[in-house]
């Protein structure tokens, strides 16, 4: 008699109107329903963080107000998200401060994301994350991180309970490991996040004949948008920003849906981004890119350089020209491939033992 699917429930942030949270959820998702469990999303709803979260899809660049020309591009990009997240495998939604509606499950996966960022403009220290409420015989966290929390600050007792509850942990940074680590007396194990984990699921293509460099993020320093600007006309291509409006970029797609989003990496030529998982489309693509981070996610692009090995790709204000020249129009180092094989063999792994 053949044994019926595992019913598996991932807690993640599902709902942000954001391209990396969307496909690391997806991936997530679809990699652990690929292993044979039956997996959705657990659709937990909050009327203050879906107003927080549209608040931020359409003024991302607070306290610089978006103009109200570039507002209905926002506010398009907004819809196509929803869109795309009413297409996933969901449960029922509940209230996320009351669980308790959840239909029973064999196991919930805690992550990826910055589920336990205590420094969340929204979701920090929200006790669903940390597995309350949740009756499931297995509770594991995958790839989970704490975000700019530092290690640093360290974690209050009532939160270290809470992480003992769970069967298996893995997390996605050193940030996180030495968080948990501390905590709790023992190291957790380092995976990838699920977009390179399941690179697989992410749509692919081919170099588009218009060559662009693709432009994800906001606020990048001036420097890095001069230096840019220099390599593109050096190389006679074209800016292309997504998601937001850099003005410094050539041609602006602030629309794009999350589909759209993973094309537009896979036919860039390059990348500059300060979001992680910029970077990581980037990684899964061997797309030449290079990247700035920002304070708020410094710790998460610092790690994920240093578990690859991929430190060069991160520039500074003193980054000579040459450089931009040579890293942006070569191949990724073979020892960065090497690695991601290392880590997806270690994570997959987890997930198998983790899961039963």
């Amino acid at each position: 008699m053949t044994e019926s699917p595992a019913q598996v429930g991932v807690l993640t942030f599902h709902r942000c109107i954001n391209y990396g949270s969307y496909w690391q959820a997806r991936c997530l998702v679809e990699g652990v329903r690929a292993m044979g469990h039956d997996a959705r999303l657990l659709d937990h709803h909050s009327d203050a963080v879906v107003q927080a979260e549209w608040r931020c899809a359409l003024q991302p660049a607070l306290p610089e107000r978006t103009s109200a020309a570039d507002l209905p591009a926002y506010k398009a990009k907004a819809r196509k998200f929803v869109t795309a997240i009413e297409q996933l495998p969901r449960s029922a939604t509940f209230a996320i401060d009351d669980p308790g509606t959840v239909t029973a499950l064999d196991a919930v996966v805690v992550g990826s994301d910055e589920v336990w960022n205590f420094r969340h403009p929204w979701y920090a220290g929200v006790p669903l994350f940390f597995g309350e409420g949740i009756a499931a015989p297995r509770l594991l966290s995958y790839a989970a991180s704490f975000g700019n929390h530092d290690a640093a600050d360290g974690i209050g007792d009532v939160w270290v309970e809470r992480l003992r509850r769970f069967t298996a942990i893995s997390v996605r940074d050193a940030n996180a490991q030495a968080l948990v680590g501390g905590a709790l007396g023992e190291t957790p194990p380092l995976v990838l996040d699920p977009v390179l984990q399941f690179g697989d699921r992410v749509p692919r293509g081919v170099p588009d004949a218009d060559r662009y460099a693709l432009v994800y993020g906001h606020g990048f320093p001036d420097w890095l948008a001069q230096a840019m600007r220099r390599w593109a006309k050096r190389h006679d291509v074209r800016l292309h920003s997504i998601g937001y409006r850099n003005d410094w970029a050539d041609t602006q797609e602030i629309d794009a849906g999350p589909e759209a989003f993973a094309e537009r990496v896979a036919g860039a030529s390059a990348l500059v981004t300060n979001f992680f998982h910029g970077c990581v489309f980037a990684l899964v693509h061997g797309t030449p890119f290079v990247t700035a981070p920002s304070s708020y996610r410094f710790n998460k692009v610092r790690d994920l350089a240093a578990a690859l090995e991929a430190q060069r790709h991160i520039v500074a204000p003193e980054t000579a020209d040459a450089f931009y020249d040579t890293v942006l129009t070569a191949p990724h180092e073979a020892r960065i491939g090497e690695r991601i094989a290392e880590l997806r063999a270690q994570s997959t792994a987890f997930l198998g033992a983790a899961l039963g």
